[in-house]
């Protein structure tokens, strides 16, 4: 990929949701990714690779969880955090002496790069703090001509970001909930993994204010959202609602369609969140879906967007 090996930053599909890729050997560009999006330069970014046998050459000491875990589901939408090597620099680890490795599920990504030879450092596609792209048209939208080069793989298969795993330390831990279930992760690992609300190590979208839209956003489990739909049109607010089609509404309410099942709204999520911003709502009502499978990383990216945002956020 001539644009990666020449410095240029591009935007690349993966089956979790665009990202901002530049390699990783090149730290002017990928300082242009933190500039691009805004992004704090301790914030950690995470390395994608073509395949697992390229770990090595990113982690000093990888655990024999970690490789169980690369074996059953790389390339896919997990991460794994270890402890670096001198490969992998501070600009891309927030200066931490851990690096976040993964290997995507996208043959457009993968021949990317297979091309490149290395890794590419590649947050989501968006400005920081922002509801994350799953289709080339969101990057169009939100980057614009910043970005040197948008491939259209076609909208993400998954939708949500990578699950984060901690393997840096003595137990496993999950630092952001995503796109692979933490049963997966335990039926692997023949053990409980907690998923840790804080931890010391940094990791991409762990912040308590993330993936907002410009409306606020309410959160409501299925019985409450008419009672909280009506009392937000009673305080002369414009309400849109975030729901299964199963939810009868207030007339004239509209309702952005999420399905029940936890897989199906993960894949939708940041798609209904844009559509309704489009709107120009004053509040989304967010309807929770159970906290079980992917509805766990639902979940905790409605908090993100529900959590109060910080001054100029």
């Amino acid at each position: 990929m001539e644009t990666l090996k020449r410095g240029g930053v591009i935007a690349l599909p993966t089956e979790t949701v665009y990202g901002l890729a530049a390699n990783c050997e090149d730290e002017l560009a990928v300082r242009r990714v933190f500039a691009i999006k805004g992004r704090p330069a301790t914030h950690p970014l995470i390395v994608h690779v073509a395949r697992a046998e390229e770990l090595p050459s990113w982690a000093r000491h990888i655990p024999e969880d970690a490789l169980r875990l690369a074996k059953a589901f790389w390339p896919g939408p997990l991460t794994l955090v270890l402890p670096r090597t001198a490969r992998a620099t501070d600009a891309v680890t927030g200066g931490q002496d851990t690096v976040a490795v993964r290997v995507p599920n996208h043959p457009l990504a993968l021949a990317v790069l297979d091309a490149l030879g290395g890794g590419v450092a590649a947050p989501s596609a968006n400005r920081f703090g922002k509801v994350s792209p799953t289709t080339a048209e969101h990057v169009r939208a939100d980057l614009g001509d910043e970005v040197d080069l948008i491939l259209d793989g076609g909208p993400c298969t998954v939708g949500l970001e990578s699950t984060i795993i901690d393997l840096s330390g003595r137990e496993p831990a999950v630092l952001r909930p995503g796109g692979l279930p933490v049963e997966e992760l335990e039926r692997v690992l023949g053990r409980r993994v907690p998923v840790r609300t804080s931890a010391t190590v940094r990791v991409s979208g762990s912040l308590a204010s993330h993936y907002a839209p410009r409306a606020g956003v309410v959160l409501s489990e299925p019985r409450d959202v008419v009672s909280r739909v009506e009392a937000l049109r009673a305080q002369e607010q414009s309400v849109g609602v975030l729901g299964p089609p199963s939810l009868t509404l207030p007339p004239g309410v509209p309702r952005y369609d999420v399905p029940e099942d936890p897989a199906g709204a993960a894949r939708v999520l940041y798609m209904r969140l844009r559509e309704a911003d489009q709107q120009g709502h004053d509040v989304l009502v967010a309807c929770l879906p159970r906290a079980e499978g992917l509805g766990v990383a639902v979940r905790d990216r409605l908090a993100r967007a529900a959590a109060p945002r910080p001054v100029g956020g």
